[in-house]
Protein backbone atom coordinates (compact mmCIF):
# COMPACT_ATOMS: atom_id res chain seq x y z
CA UNK A 1 0.00 0.00 0.00
CA UNK A 2 1.53 3.32 -1.05
CA UNK A 3 1.71 6.06 1.61
CA UNK A 4 -0.79 8.84 0.89
CA UNK A 5 -0.09 12.53 1.37
CA UNK A 6 -2.80 13.95 -0.93
CA UNK A 7 -5.23 15.90 1.29
CA UNK A 8 -8.18 14.84 -0.85
CA UNK A 9 -7.25 11.19 -0.44
CA UNK A 10 -6.78 11.68 3.28
CA UNK A 11 -10.37 12.81 3.48
CA UNK A 12 -11.66 9.56 2.04
CA UNK A 13 -14.92 8.56 3.67
CA UNK A 14 -15.33 5.81 6.22
CA UNK A 15 -19.01 4.98 5.63
CA UNK A 16 -21.00 4.60 8.83
CA UNK A 17 -24.61 3.95 9.60
CA UNK A 18 -25.38 7.62 8.93
CA UNK A 19 -23.47 10.29 6.98
CA UNK A 20 -19.97 9.44 5.76
CA UNK A 21 -17.31 9.81 8.47
CA UNK A 22 -14.08 11.50 7.40
CA UNK A 23 -10.91 10.35 9.08
CA UNK A 24 -7.28 11.16 8.28
CA UNK A 25 -6.03 7.58 8.59
CA UNK A 26 -8.70 5.99 6.37
CA UNK A 27 -6.19 5.19 3.56
CA UNK A 28 -4.29 2.86 5.92
CA UNK A 29 -7.04 0.28 5.46
CA UNK A 30 -9.25 -1.91 7.60
CA UNK A 31 -8.11 -5.21 9.10
CA UNK A 32 -9.74 -7.99 11.10
CA UNK A 33 -7.78 -9.82 13.80
CA UNK A 34 -9.15 -13.19 14.98
CA UNK A 35 -7.52 -14.55 18.15
CA UNK A 36 -7.45 -18.32 18.73
CA UNK A 37 -6.14 -18.58 22.31
CA UNK A 38 -5.27 -22.28 22.61
CA UNK A 39 -1.77 -23.80 22.53
CA UNK A 40 -0.36 -27.29 22.94
CA UNK A 41 2.15 -25.87 25.46
CA UNK A 42 2.90 -22.46 26.98
CA UNK A 43 6.31 -21.16 25.87
CA UNK A 44 8.28 -19.73 28.81
CA UNK A 45 8.98 -16.41 27.04
CA UNK A 46 5.41 -15.82 25.81
CA UNK A 47 3.19 -13.11 27.31
CA UNK A 48 0.43 -13.43 24.71
CA UNK A 49 -3.05 -14.51 25.75
CA UNK A 50 -2.54 -18.25 25.22
CA UNK A 51 -3.96 -21.17 27.18
CA UNK A 52 -3.30 -24.91 27.43
CA UNK A 53 -6.29 -27.19 27.92
CA UNK A 54 -6.25 -30.93 28.61
CA UNK A 55 -9.16 -31.52 26.24
CA UNK A 56 -9.57 -29.94 22.79
CA UNK A 57 -11.97 -26.99 22.75
CA UNK A 58 -15.44 -27.32 21.27
CA UNK A 59 -14.71 -25.71 17.91
CA UNK A 60 -18.37 -25.55 16.90
CA UNK A 61 -19.18 -23.58 20.04
CA UNK A 62 -16.33 -21.15 19.35
CA UNK A 63 -17.41 -20.75 15.71
CA UNK A 64 -20.86 -19.67 16.94
CA UNK A 65 -19.29 -17.17 19.37
CA UNK A 66 -16.92 -15.74 16.76
CA UNK A 67 -19.87 -15.24 14.43
CA UNK A 68 -21.73 -13.27 17.09
CA UNK A 69 -18.77 -11.06 17.98
CA UNK A 70 -17.96 -10.42 14.30
CA UNK A 71 -21.57 -9.29 13.85
CA UNK A 72 -21.22 -6.95 16.82
CA UNK A 73 -18.10 -5.26 15.42
CA UNK A 74 -19.76 -4.95 12.02
CA UNK A 75 -22.60 -3.05 13.67
CA UNK A 76 -20.06 -0.62 15.12
CA UNK A 77 -18.07 -0.33 11.90
CA UNK A 78 -20.35 -1.16 8.98
CA UNK A 79 -19.64 -0.96 5.24
CA UNK A 80 -15.88 -1.39 5.60
CA UNK A 81 -13.73 -3.10 2.97
CA UNK A 82 -11.42 -5.66 4.59
CA UNK A 83 -7.87 -5.38 3.29
CA UNK A 84 -6.47 -8.05 5.60
CA UNK A 85 -7.44 -10.78 8.04
CA UNK A 86 -4.96 -12.21 10.54
CA UNK A 87 -5.61 -15.37 12.54
CA UNK A 88 -3.24 -15.21 15.51
CA UNK A 89 -2.91 -16.73 18.91
CA UNK A 90 -2.27 -18.89 20.65
CA UNK A 91 -1.87 -21.45 17.89
CA UNK A 92 -4.48 -21.05 15.13
CA UNK A 93 -3.03 -24.05 13.29
CA UNK A 94 -4.59 -26.23 16.01
CA UNK A 95 -7.94 -25.42 14.40
CA UNK A 96 -9.49 -27.71 11.84
CA UNK A 97 -9.41 -26.22 8.32
CA UNK A 98 -13.22 -26.27 8.34
CA UNK A 99 -13.19 -24.03 11.43
CA UNK A 100 -10.85 -21.57 9.72
CA UNK A 101 -13.16 -21.56 6.70
CA UNK A 102 -16.20 -20.88 8.89
CA UNK A 103 -14.51 -17.89 10.56
CA UNK A 104 -13.49 -16.40 7.22
CA UNK A 105 -17.01 -16.89 5.87
CA UNK A 106 -18.34 -14.99 8.90
CA UNK A 107 -16.00 -12.07 8.19
CA UNK A 108 -17.01 -12.01 4.50
CA UNK A 109 -20.72 -12.11 5.38
CA UNK A 110 -20.51 -8.84 7.34
CA UNK A 111 -17.93 -6.78 5.43
CA UNK A 112 -16.77 -6.52 1.83
CA UNK A 113 -13.54 -8.44 1.21
CA UNK A 114 -11.02 -6.66 -1.02
CA UNK A 115 -10.25 -8.77 -4.11
CA UNK A 116 -6.58 -8.96 -3.09
CA UNK A 117 -7.18 -9.27 0.67
CA UNK A 118 -4.25 -10.77 2.57
CA UNK A 119 -5.42 -13.58 4.86
CA UNK A 120 -2.68 -14.81 7.21
CA UNK A 121 -2.66 -17.76 9.61
CA UNK A 122 -0.02 -18.25 12.29
CA UNK A 123 1.18 -21.84 12.53
CA UNK A 124 3.59 -23.93 14.51
CA UNK A 125 6.14 -25.74 12.32
CA UNK A 126 5.33 -29.24 13.51
CA UNK A 127 4.62 -32.08 11.12
CA UNK A 128 1.02 -32.23 12.41
CA UNK A 129 0.37 -28.59 11.59
CA UNK A 130 2.10 -28.85 8.21
CA UNK A 131 -0.24 -31.67 7.19
CA UNK A 132 -3.15 -29.20 7.44
CA UNK A 133 -1.66 -26.61 5.08
CA UNK A 134 -3.54 -27.81 2.00
CA UNK A 135 -6.79 -27.58 3.95
CA UNK A 136 -6.02 -24.05 5.14
CA UNK A 137 -5.26 -22.99 1.59
CA UNK A 138 -8.60 -24.41 0.44
CA UNK A 139 -10.35 -22.60 3.33
CA UNK A 140 -9.11 -19.24 2.05
CA UNK A 141 -5.74 -18.64 3.74
CA UNK A 142 -3.36 -16.83 1.38
CA UNK A 143 -0.34 -16.40 3.65
CA UNK A 144 1.16 -18.40 6.52
CA UNK A 145 3.47 -17.23 9.30
CA UNK A 146 5.51 -19.97 10.99
CA UNK A 147 6.77 -19.69 14.58
CA UNK A 148 10.16 -21.30 13.94
CA UNK A 149 12.04 -19.22 16.58
CA UNK A 150 15.37 -21.08 16.30
CA UNK A 151 17.16 -23.40 13.91
CA UNK A 152 19.08 -25.50 16.40
CA UNK A 153 17.64 -28.03 18.80
CA UNK A 154 19.56 -26.76 21.82
CA UNK A 155 17.87 -23.38 21.74
CA UNK A 156 14.49 -24.76 20.69
CA UNK A 157 14.46 -26.86 23.85
CA UNK A 158 15.49 -23.84 25.93
CA UNK A 159 12.67 -21.81 24.39
CA UNK A 160 10.13 -24.53 25.22
CA UNK A 161 9.30 -25.25 21.59
CA UNK A 162 7.79 -28.62 20.72
CA UNK A 163 9.36 -28.98 17.26
CA UNK A 164 12.90 -29.80 16.16
CA UNK A 165 15.01 -27.79 13.73
CA UNK A 166 14.51 -30.53 11.13
CA UNK A 167 10.72 -30.36 11.56
CA UNK A 168 10.82 -26.58 11.23
CA UNK A 169 12.75 -26.68 7.97
CA UNK A 170 10.44 -29.37 6.61
CA UNK A 171 7.40 -27.24 7.51
CA UNK A 172 8.94 -24.23 5.77
CA UNK A 173 9.31 -26.30 2.62
CA UNK A 174 5.71 -27.58 2.84
CA UNK A 175 4.39 -24.04 3.42
CA UNK A 176 6.32 -22.75 0.41
CA UNK A 177 4.65 -25.39 -1.77
CA UNK A 178 1.14 -24.40 -0.67
CA UNK A 179 1.43 -20.62 -0.27
CA UNK A 180 2.99 -18.02 -2.51
CA UNK A 181 3.29 -15.79 0.54
CA UNK A 182 5.04 -17.15 3.61
CA UNK A 183 6.97 -15.79 6.58
CA UNK A 184 8.68 -17.24 9.60
CA UNK A 185 9.90 -15.91 12.94
CA UNK A 186 13.28 -16.23 14.62
CA UNK A 187 14.37 -15.04 18.06
CA UNK A 188 17.95 -13.87 18.58
CA UNK A 189 19.94 -12.68 21.60
CA UNK A 190 18.26 -15.64 23.27
CA UNK A 191 21.29 -16.93 25.16
CA UNK A 192 24.81 -15.79 26.13
CA UNK A 193 25.95 -18.92 24.25
CA UNK A 194 24.72 -17.46 20.96
CA UNK A 195 27.77 -15.95 19.30
CA UNK A 196 27.70 -13.55 16.36
CA UNK A 197 29.29 -16.23 14.18
CA UNK A 198 26.64 -18.78 15.17
CA UNK A 199 23.80 -16.33 14.54
CA UNK A 200 25.32 -15.30 11.21
CA UNK A 201 25.30 -18.93 10.05
CA UNK A 202 21.75 -19.54 11.35
CA UNK A 203 20.31 -16.37 9.85
CA UNK A 204 22.12 -17.00 6.57
CA UNK A 205 20.46 -20.41 6.40
CA UNK A 206 17.08 -18.86 7.14
CA UNK A 207 17.51 -16.24 4.42
CA UNK A 208 18.37 -18.91 1.89
CA UNK A 209 15.02 -20.61 2.60
CA UNK A 210 12.80 -17.59 3.20
CA UNK A 211 10.34 -16.96 0.41
CA UNK A 212 9.69 -13.29 1.02
CA UNK A 213 9.48 -12.25 4.68
CA UNK A 214 11.20 -12.77 8.04
CA UNK A 215 10.23 -11.51 11.50
CA UNK A 216 13.38 -11.31 13.65
CA UNK A 217 12.95 -10.48 17.32
CA UNK A 218 15.41 -9.96 20.13
CA UNK A 219 14.39 -12.00 23.17
CA UNK A 220 12.76 -9.79 25.79
CA UNK A 221 11.97 -10.85 29.34
CA UNK A 222 8.29 -10.02 29.82
CA UNK A 223 6.56 -9.75 33.21
CA UNK A 224 4.30 -12.66 34.05
CA UNK A 225 6.26 -15.20 32.00
CA UNK A 226 8.24 -18.19 33.26
CA UNK A 227 11.41 -16.59 31.89
CA UNK A 228 10.74 -13.49 33.99
CA UNK A 229 10.54 -15.59 37.14
CA UNK A 230 13.73 -17.48 36.28
CA UNK A 231 15.60 -14.29 35.37
CA UNK A 232 14.54 -12.55 38.58
CA UNK A 233 15.82 -15.57 40.55
CA UNK A 234 19.18 -15.44 38.77
CA UNK A 235 18.54 -18.76 37.01
CA UNK A 236 18.32 -17.42 33.45
CA UNK A 237 21.14 -15.50 31.80
CA UNK A 238 20.65 -13.31 28.74
CA UNK A 239 23.21 -11.56 26.51
CA UNK A 240 24.62 -8.29 27.77
CA UNK A 241 23.95 -5.02 25.94
CA UNK A 242 27.10 -5.17 23.80
CA UNK A 243 26.40 -8.73 22.64
CA UNK A 244 22.75 -7.92 21.90
CA UNK A 245 23.75 -4.88 19.84
CA UNK A 246 26.30 -6.93 17.87
CA UNK A 247 23.61 -9.52 17.08
CA UNK A 248 21.20 -6.76 16.05
CA UNK A 249 23.76 -5.17 13.74
CA UNK A 250 24.54 -8.56 12.20
CA UNK A 251 20.82 -9.04 11.59
CA UNK A 252 20.50 -5.74 9.74
CA UNK A 253 23.62 -6.26 7.67
CA UNK A 254 22.80 -9.81 6.53
CA UNK A 255 19.17 -9.06 5.71
CA UNK A 256 20.10 -6.00 3.70
CA UNK A 257 22.67 -7.99 1.76
CA UNK A 258 20.07 -10.64 0.86
CA UNK A 259 17.48 -8.08 -0.26
CA UNK A 260 15.28 -8.28 2.85
CA UNK A 261 14.87 -4.63 3.77
CA UNK A 262 13.99 -3.72 7.35
CA UNK A 263 10.65 -2.07 6.62
CA UNK A 264 9.85 -2.13 10.36
CA UNK A 265 12.02 -2.49 13.48
CA UNK A 266 11.73 -6.29 13.64
CA UNK A 267 10.39 -7.18 10.19
CA UNK A 268 12.27 -7.72 6.94
CA UNK A 269 10.85 -8.37 3.49
CA UNK A 270 11.60 -8.38 -0.18
CA UNK A 271 10.13 -5.30 -1.93
CA UNK A 272 6.35 -5.61 -2.09
CA UNK A 273 6.21 -8.55 0.36
CA UNK A 274 5.60 -6.56 3.53
CA UNK A 275 2.87 -7.93 5.82
CA UNK A 276 -0.15 -5.87 4.82
CA UNK A 277 -2.03 -6.65 8.01
CA UNK A 278 0.72 -5.31 10.23
CA UNK A 279 0.99 -2.26 7.97
CA UNK A 280 -2.63 -1.51 8.88
CA UNK A 281 -1.52 -1.37 12.53
CA UNK A 282 1.65 0.64 11.96
CA UNK A 283 -0.01 3.10 9.57
CA UNK A 284 -2.72 3.45 12.21
CA UNK A 285 -5.65 2.10 10.27
CA UNK A 286 -8.74 0.54 11.79
CA UNK A 287 -8.84 -3.05 12.93
CA UNK A 288 -11.51 -5.14 14.61
CA UNK A 289 -10.12 -7.39 17.36
CA UNK A 290 -12.26 -10.50 17.84
CA UNK A 291 -11.75 -13.50 20.13
CA UNK A 292 -10.49 -13.98 23.71
CA UNK A 293 -8.04 -11.24 24.68
CA UNK A 294 -8.12 -9.51 21.28
CA UNK A 295 -7.43 -5.78 20.94
CA UNK A 296 -8.91 -3.43 18.34
CA UNK A 297 -9.07 0.17 17.21
CA UNK A 298 -12.32 1.20 15.50
CA UNK A 299 -13.45 4.64 14.37
CA UNK A 300 -17.07 4.95 15.53
CA UNK A 301 -18.92 8.17 14.68
CA UNK A 302 -15.60 9.81 13.85
CA UNK A 303 -13.93 8.88 17.17
CA UNK A 304 -11.26 6.19 17.50
CA UNK A 305 -12.06 3.69 20.25
CA UNK A 306 -9.62 1.41 22.04
CA UNK A 307 -11.18 -2.00 22.53
CA UNK A 308 -10.19 -5.27 24.18
CA UNK A 309 -12.06 -8.43 25.09
CA UNK A 310 -12.28 -10.85 28.00
CA UNK A 311 -9.06 -12.89 28.16
CA UNK A 312 -10.35 -16.18 29.59
CA UNK A 313 -11.55 -18.33 26.66
CA UNK A 314 -14.38 -19.88 28.64
CA UNK A 315 -15.53 -16.57 30.11
CA UNK A 316 -15.30 -14.94 26.67
CA UNK A 317 -17.43 -17.71 25.17
CA UNK A 318 -20.09 -17.36 27.86
CA UNK A 319 -20.24 -13.56 27.62
CA UNK A 320 -20.45 -13.51 23.83
CA UNK A 321 -23.23 -16.08 23.71
CA UNK A 322 -25.14 -14.19 26.40
CA UNK A 323 -24.51 -10.60 25.28
CA UNK A 324 -23.24 -10.74 21.69
CA UNK A 325 -19.84 -9.35 22.69
CA UNK A 326 -17.22 -9.76 25.40
CA UNK A 327 -15.66 -6.30 25.35
CA UNK A 328 -14.05 -5.37 28.66
CA UNK A 329 -12.57 -2.12 27.29
CA UNK A 330 -14.28 0.25 24.86
CA UNK A 331 -12.86 3.69 25.47
CA UNK A 332 -12.84 6.77 23.26
CA UNK A 333 -9.29 8.03 22.77
CA UNK A 334 -8.54 11.70 23.30
CA UNK A 335 -6.95 13.58 20.43
CA UNK A 336 -3.68 13.55 22.38
CA UNK A 337 -3.80 9.76 22.87
CA UNK A 338 -4.69 9.17 19.23
CA UNK A 339 -1.87 11.39 17.96
CA UNK A 340 0.64 9.77 20.34
CA UNK A 341 -0.36 6.29 19.14
CA UNK A 342 -0.04 7.43 15.53
CA UNK A 343 3.54 8.55 16.23
CA UNK A 344 4.50 5.45 18.20
CA UNK A 345 3.17 3.08 15.56
CA UNK A 346 4.26 4.99 12.48
CA UNK A 347 7.82 5.65 13.59
CA UNK A 348 8.39 1.90 13.80
CA UNK A 349 8.29 1.90 10.00
CA UNK A 350 11.22 2.77 7.76
CA UNK A 351 8.81 4.96 5.76
CA UNK A 352 8.01 6.98 8.89
CA UNK A 353 4.99 9.23 9.32
CA UNK A 354 3.30 12.02 7.37
CA UNK A 355 3.37 15.08 9.68
CA UNK A 356 0.24 16.38 7.92
CA UNK A 357 -1.76 13.43 9.24
CA UNK A 358 -0.43 14.08 12.75
CA UNK A 359 -1.56 17.70 12.48
CA UNK A 360 -5.07 16.63 11.45
CA UNK A 361 -5.29 14.15 14.32
CA UNK A 362 -3.83 16.43 17.00
CA UNK A 363 -5.19 19.77 15.83
CA UNK A 364 -1.74 21.34 15.74
CA UNK A 365 1.52 20.65 13.88
CA UNK A 366 4.60 19.02 15.33
CA UNK A 367 7.01 21.50 16.90
CA UNK A 368 9.62 22.46 14.30
CA UNK A 369 12.25 23.24 16.94
CA UNK A 370 11.88 19.75 18.47
CA UNK A 371 12.11 18.18 15.04
CA UNK A 372 15.30 20.11 14.31
CA UNK A 373 16.78 19.11 17.68
CA UNK A 374 16.03 15.41 17.14
CA UNK A 375 17.51 15.59 13.63
CA UNK A 376 20.65 17.18 15.05
CA UNK A 377 20.87 14.46 17.70
CA UNK A 378 20.60 11.77 15.03
CA UNK A 379 17.30 10.39 16.33
CA UNK A 380 15.08 11.17 13.32
CA UNK A 381 15.58 12.10 9.68
CA UNK A 382 13.54 14.10 7.20
CA UNK A 383 12.80 12.16 4.04
CA UNK A 384 12.69 13.84 0.61
CA UNK A 385 8.93 13.21 0.45
CA UNK A 386 8.40 15.23 3.63
CA UNK A 387 7.86 12.25 5.93
CA UNK A 388 9.63 11.93 9.29
CA UNK A 389 11.39 8.65 10.05
CA UNK A 390 13.35 7.32 13.03
CA UNK A 391 17.02 6.61 12.47
CA UNK A 392 18.61 3.32 13.55
CA UNK A 393 19.65 4.98 16.80
CA UNK A 394 16.23 6.56 17.30
CA UNK A 395 14.50 3.23 16.82
CA UNK A 396 16.36 1.87 19.87
CA UNK A 397 14.86 4.61 22.09
CA UNK A 398 11.58 5.11 20.26
CA UNK A 399 9.45 5.82 23.33
CA UNK A 400 11.72 8.74 24.24
CA UNK A 401 11.69 10.06 20.66
CA UNK A 402 7.87 9.96 20.57
CA UNK A 403 7.61 11.70 23.95
CA UNK A 404 9.93 14.46 22.74
CA UNK A 405 8.09 14.94 19.45
CA UNK A 406 4.66 14.95 21.06
CA UNK A 407 5.50 17.36 23.89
Amino acid sequence: MTPVSNPAALARALPGAGPAILHPTAPAGFGVYLHWPFCAAKCPYCDFNSHVRHAPPDEEAYIAAFRREIAHRAELAPHRTVSSVFLGGGTPSLMKPATVGALLEAVASHWTMAPDAEITLEANPTSTDAHRFAGYRAAGITRVSLGVQALNDRDLRALGRLHSAAEALAAVDVAARHFERMSFDLIYARSPLQSVAEWRAELGGALSRAVEHLSLYQLTIEPGTAFHTLHAAGRLAIPDEDQARALYETTQELCERHGFAAYEISNHARPGAECRHNLVYWRYGEYAGIGPGAHGRLVVDGVRRAQSTERSPEAWLSRVMADGSALVEDEALTVEEEADEFLLMGLRLAEGIDPGIYERLRGRPLNEARIASLVEDGMIRLRPDGRIAATAGGSLVLDAVVADLAA
